[in-house]
């Protein structure tokens, strides 16, 4: 018994180490130990272990980690691309070798043996398209035509020319340091791909979220079917309520049953709920960009309008105060007799009369036609070539 309790605590450390680390800056979690948790996995941890390093092998080590971190998070490199393609292969060799010898079962075809197979293999053709593809590159050839694909809004973008690639920088394009080059409808850069996500791929990296989150889930369900057709055909409940006299209950079974599955399935177990986890990210995942694609923004614009809409209320706030600060100055030039406490402290602060300030989109054309952009991006219209012409 206490193996299996050690199993479930692996597994709730686990969860909680896994969302602290990818959504622990997220606001819901601000202020919470999962954030502080965060903040130790992505800070911490790491000063803490350059600190080791130096005491014990000099600036010399220091010195080298430092280039190994630079070379797997400034440069382009297929590290994570390789632990993707070993992460998936990995599984999908241990689901096979423990669960298929159970495919047929009570609940499931011999159907999916293929269907499984299949299903992996689109999901990495999926990978390789989105790391392989032209994310929507910026060159001197293209830049007129792109210029006049995505006008500057003048709040969030205004004309510039980029300092490396000494090209007039279009709307919406960012240049990467990792990749060295403009991208058009520059996203973020996706570590996993080894590439940027731009104008041309985004199309391939929504897929390939949402296909990877359908593989997880279907791989959890199938694992499910798979227990619950072992306790059907081996008639565990049978044997509990007619052979120990357990209650025929839910909560009379249930301590009984996943005793039982710890100890016979354990491996099942295990990936069932390393398989839900990943699901339960990819589905936030997925829904995060699904949200900018429905509102034609990206990743690399959102953080653009938080440092504007900051910019600007810090600004209101600037000139309310001066204001209230020369209305003030100017009653008591005036001789005025001073206003009642009582008064103060019920009449409307200054700052409250700040204007309110909104984001305003300018690209975002209503769903249809955003999801047609990221469906067909601009630049493989025909009308993006005519107007170089």
């Amino acid at each position: 018994m206490a193996l299996q309790w050690a199993l479930v605590v692996h597994g709730l450390v686990t969860l909680l180490v896994v969302v602290s680390f990818l959504c622990g800056q997220w606001p819901i979690f601000q202020g919470t130990f999962v954030e502080r948790i965060h903040n130790f996995l992505t800070y911490g941890a790491y000063d803490y272990f350059l600190r080791f390093v130096v005491v014990f092998f000099g600036s010399r080590g220091r010195n080298s980690i430092l280039s190994i971190e630079h070379y797997c998070c400034a440069r382009p490199n297929p590290i994570l691309q390789l632990i993707y393609l070993a992460i998936i292969g990995v599984t999908y060799f241990i689901i096979a070798k423990s669960s298929f010898r159970y495919i047929p079962g009570y609940y499931i075809s011999d159907l999916h043996r293929y269907v499984s197979t299949l299903a992996v293999g689109v999901g990495v053709l999926l990978f390789l398209v989105t790391s392989f593809s032209d994310p929507g590159t910026v060159t001197a050839n293209n830049v007129s035509q792109y210029l006049s694909a995505y006008p500057y809004d003048n709040i969030i973008y205004t004309e510039k020319e980029c300092s490396t690639c000494r090209i007039t920088k279009p709307a919406r394009s960012k240049h990467c340091s990792i990749c060295d080059r403009c991208v058009a409808r520059f996203d973020h850069h996706c570590g996993w791909m080894n590439n940027c996500i731009g104008e041309k791929n985004t199309r391939y990296f929504i897929a390939f979220l949402i296909w990877h989150f359908l593989i997880c889930l279907y791989g959890a369900i199938i694992l499910v079917l798979i227990l619950a057709g072992q306790l059907k055909e081996r008639k565990v409940i049978y044997i509990l309520t007619v052979y120990y006299g357990i209650e025929n209950s839910f909560s009379g079974l249930f301590p009984h049953v996943v005793q039982w599955l710890l100890g016979s399935y354990n491996t099942q177990i295990l990936l069932t709920v390393f398989l839900g986890i990943i699901s339960l990210l990819l589905a936030g995942f997925f829904g995060y960009h699904a949200h900018l694609c429905l509102t034609n923004i990206t990743t690399n614009e959102t953080f653009k309008w938080q440092d504007y809409i900051s910019w600007k209320r810090k600004l209101n706030e600037a000139k309310a105060s001066a204001a209230a600060l020369r209305a003030s100055i100017h009653s008591m030039n005036e001789g005025k007799a001073p206003e009642s406490k009582w008064k103060a402290f019920f009449r409307k602060s200054p700052l409250q009369n700040d204007e309110v300030v909104v984001k305003n989109n300018v690209y975002d054309q209503g769903i249809i036609s955003n999801i047609y952009e990221i469906v067909v991006p601009l630049s493989e219209r025909s009308s993006f070539h005519r107007k170089s012409a």
